[in-house]
């Protein structure tokens, strides 16, 4: 695998986003769209970047918080930071790192989002308004009534899409009910946790939610 590095793409509204990329060493799968949570883009992240090149794919994580000049948030001001995100900035960000794989010959069936947290969230949104491959969701957070919402206005999703979740909430099964009548694969898996630490705090669980996550991609991206 090629060493993890930095590129910065001048957007139309004047900003640069800056993209954290990882190449494999062999011939290229297809593209992953990597979604960083609250926290920016951690060492963690970088890690499933790295990741994901080691399992063949051209990987991508746009640093969503550049229009505030930052890459790394701490965890106390986390998810105020994530908070101050404009939705339809982060989606045209999203769209940007799509378009930096496209750029590259990865076509769209062989694309793929995954997002974590909040990532998740834009990667769900992602998958019930882009065709693409495939997409995950990881998220230890309620899905919201409004992306429910538009998973059941939208007749399902584009995609096929697994969801990953660390909360046995009754959001959860609302949007598992939603997706379920998408004419793409759909699947939701849950990791109840009692509400003290993330379920991916548990290296087990990590480890399952990270061979699911390659597992969907191996599946659907082909």
């Amino acid at each position: 695998m090629s060493e993890i590095r930095t590129e910065t793409v001048p957007l139309v509204d004047g900003s640069a986003l800056r993209l954290t990329v990882a190449e494999p060493d062999a011939s290229v799968r297809g593209g992953i769209v990597v979604l960083h949570d609250a926290r920016g883009i951690t060492d963690a992240m970088r890690g499933l970047v790295e990741g994901f090149a080691g399992d063949g794919w051209l990987a991508v994580a746009p640093h969503l918080y550049h229009r505030e000049a930052a890459d790394e948030v701490d965890e106390e001001h986390a998810q105020e930071q994530a908070g101050r995100l404009d939705q339809d900035q982060v989606v045209a960000d999203t769209d940007t790192a799509f378009g930096w794989l496209a750029d590259r010959d990865v076509k769209a069936d062989r694309m793929g989002v995954v997002g974590f947290d909040f990532g998740g969230s834009v990667a769900l949104y992602v998958a019930a308004t882009r065709t693409l491959g495939a997409a995950v969701t990881v998220g230890n957070e309620v899905p919201s009534a409004g992306l429910i919402t538009l998973v059941s206005d939208a007749q399902g999703l584009t995609c096929p899409w697994l969801g990953i979740y660390g909360t046995d909430d009754p959001q959860v099964d609302r949007l598992r009910t939603a997706a379920s009548v998408s004419e793409v694969a759909t699947d939701v898996v849950v990791y109840p946790s009692d509400g003290s630490h993330r379920f991916d705090d548990d290296p087990e669980n990590a480890a399952e939610a990270w061979q699911r996550t390659l597992n969907w991609f191996d599946s659907h991206l082909r």
